[in-house]
């Protein structure tokens, strides 16, 4: 079935209980794997078939050209750039990590285009600086991985300029301080990351497998010894993407996973020439699709599990090996439509597809994704930046980077993202990690269920441990899911059900809340939002944000009216300056209890007065 009819199949009749993914089994590496190594340098992603192919290219490609041009002025900033210094920020080195890793590619790409030894004279440079550092930080493992990652490309497409004292410094530090760590955490236990179901799995096998794919023809042994164990320890992770390419981990973090995905599997290919059925796994294929659908027409992404402030969409070059991989026209010409306005990198050149015969955008304007975590988005069309999208979420309060924030939505209608998430807080927070009951990180606003556009009851956070699931929905005039939300609050509910619809043909939003309360309970219908707010008598409110408006009426219970609050916090957490919380608050409620709210943007066509309210319905 394709990925289109299983989502018109959820017209109106989508049950299904969120499910974990078990994982797949890769393709067996045989020991001889190295027998197929390529035996010049250099062998990682970018080979110097592919670099003329692409320079022969590039003379009558205009895109590919101005690509190249991003590439090099991002080189040549490098150029003055100071050294890299060992310094932790918290328990991370990471940022180091990365700052080499975008030298390395800039200048390294720079170098074997033009030819000038200046850039590769600075790549050097950079990796002997970090091959001179006591060490990677591998109690957090990611920094190790990413600076394997960065000298082993360096190792390889510098090779041919370092003497060999300068290589055997660059080998002697990658297998010190990279290596050595990696078959550490392949034989012990306390390497979760191996097991892991999430990015730190595909960061790690792939940093460390390109460290040993970049010197394996004069040091097999680390190949041998970390190679067959990342291709086992990935589909765990690259499960994950099933069965139709979701995320658990959010938008943000599926640009971290894929783009590492990418890299792994391509640097199997381009040394080994073989991928060991990786790009066979359900939903690897379909992935592409999540960050497209999920990017309202504002550009901001539905921000969930950690997503920075207003994440937004931006070039993503995996979008490239995606293509290119699966043959999907979509893939490559959405990321050149980003690219229109912003800058390419070095992978944007590496993995470069011309545009190709299929559209910048997908025909549907609803998807389902399924999965652990499932979320739904609609929208009112593709080509207008000032149309209508509400996505939603449901799955698990424990997934990786997750907040307590089952059910909740974003709205993007006139350009405005009228219903916001606020985005993760600072990492270093104390106990930012601790995420069972009664953890720190459950004290911190940005991740508690009241900072987020869900219910409270009594007050209360959602259940730490809670799962949820759509149990509804359809697609066509306009759109619906549901979701059943009862486990996040089991402590005063035996059911709580989330509806969200889009209605008058896409003009407005409904929000449709049902409990059945187990004991009189406090209920709070909230939305956080960067809108100013004016109450007015009739009951309705009206949000204003860049010389737009929006009406909010509670449709039900008859006669409940809204209140405001600031969503300001003091240090150290984020202030969220200027952030409100639209509430409708419902004192000692028992039974059956619904709550609606009509969320209408103010359009050109005057369907909603800001003056006098909502229109009523029967009007419209």
């Amino acid at each position: 079935m394709s990925v289109r009819t299983r989502n018109l199949k959820l017209l109106a009749a989508f049950v299904t209980s969120i499910c974990l993914v078990l994982p797949v089994n890769a393709q067996p590496v045989p020991a001889d794997f190295l027998s197929t190594l390529r035996a010049n340098h250099p062998r990682l992603l970018l080979t110097q078939d592919r670099l003329s192919h692409l320079k022969n290219q590039a003379e009558s490609d205009a895109l590919l050209q101005r690509y190249i041009e991003d590439v090099i002025r991002t080189a040549d900033e490098y150029l003055a750039a100071d050294p890299l210094a060992y310094e932790k920020v918290g328990p991370r080195l990471l940022q180091v990590s990365r700052a080499c890793l975008r030298r390395i590619y800039a200048l390294g790409l720079a170098w074997r285009w033009t030819g000038e030894e200046t850039y590769a004279r600075k790549a050097v440079e950079n990796l002997v600086t970090v091959c001179s550092f006591p060490d990677w930080n591998p109690s957090h493992f990611l920094d190790t991985a990413e600076m394997s990652h960065a000298v082993g490309i360096g190792f390889d497409w510098v090779y041919d300029f370092m003497d060999a004292a300068t290589r055997q410094q660059v080998k002697r530090g990658l297998i010190e301080l990279g290596m050595e760590p990696g078959v550490e955490a392949y034989q012990g236990e306390g390497y979760w990351w191996t097991r892991s179901e999430f990015n730190w799995n595909q960061v790690c096998n792939s940093g460390l497998s390109i460290g040993a794919l970049a010197i394996a023809e004069s040091d097999p042994e680390w190949a041998e010894a970390i190679v067959p164990k990342a291709v086992a320890s990935l589909p765990a992770a690259l499960s994950s993407y099933g069965p139709d390419g979701a995320w658990m981990e959010g938008p943000a973090y599926w640009h971290y996973a894929t783009r590492y995905t990418a890299y792994g599997i391509a640097a199997f290919q381009t040394s080994l020439g073989k991928d060991f059925e990786l790009t066979d796994i359900d939903g690897l294929a379909d992935t592409g699709l999540f960050p497209i659908h999920t990017t309202g027409p504002t550009g901001l992404y539905l921000n969930f599990a950690d997503s920075g402030e207003r994440s937004e969409r931006h070039p993503m070059a995996c979008m490239f090996w995606l293509a290119r991989t699966y043959q999907n026209g979509l893939y490559a010409n959405a990321e050149h439509a980003i690219l229109q306005n912003a800058e390419a990198d070095p992978a944007h050149v590496i993995w470069y597809q011309p545009r190709m015969d299929a559209p910048d955008h997908p025909g549907d304007k609803d998807y389902f994704f399924d999965g652990p975590v499932q979320v739904a988005v609609f929208r009112s069309g593709w080509d207008d930046p000032n149309g209508l999208f509400v996505g939603v979420k449901a799955g698990y309060n424990q997934v990786n980077h997750g907040h307590l924030d089952l059910g909740n939505f974003e709205l993007d209608a006139m350009g405005v993202r009228w219903a916001r998430d606020l985005g993760s807080d600072d990492y270093n927070l104390p106990g930012y990690w601790e995420s069972e009951e009664g953890g720190q990180r459950w004290t911190y606003y940005r991740l508690r269920s009241g900072s987020h556009n869900v219910p409270l009851l009594c007050g209360k956070d959602q259940d730490v441990y809670a799962k949820s699931s759509f149990t509804a929905g359809n697609s066509g005039r306009d759109a619906f899911v549901q979701i059943d939300l009862t486990a996040a609050y089991r402590e005063y509910a035996d059911k709580v059900l989330r509806g969200i619809t889009t209605t008058h043909i896409r003009h407005a939003v409904v929000v449709q809340d049902e409990f059945q309360l187990t004991s009189t309970c406090d209920i709070t219908w909230g939305m956080t939002t960067d809108a100013r707010i004016t109450l007015q008598e009739n009951g309705n409110a009206v949000l204003r944000l860049k010389n737009e408006a929006l009406v909010a009426r509670v449709l039900e219970p008859e006669g409940a009216t809204f209140t405001v609050t600031s969503a300001e916090q003091e240090p150290p957490e984020a202030r969220n300056e200027g952030v409100r919380r639209l509430l409708l608050q419902l004192p000692r409620q028992s039974g059956e209890v619904t709550t609606a709210v009509l969320l209408a943007p103010v359009w050109e066509d005057s369907r909603v007065d800001p003056n006098i309210g909502v229109v009523p319905l029967e009007e419209w």
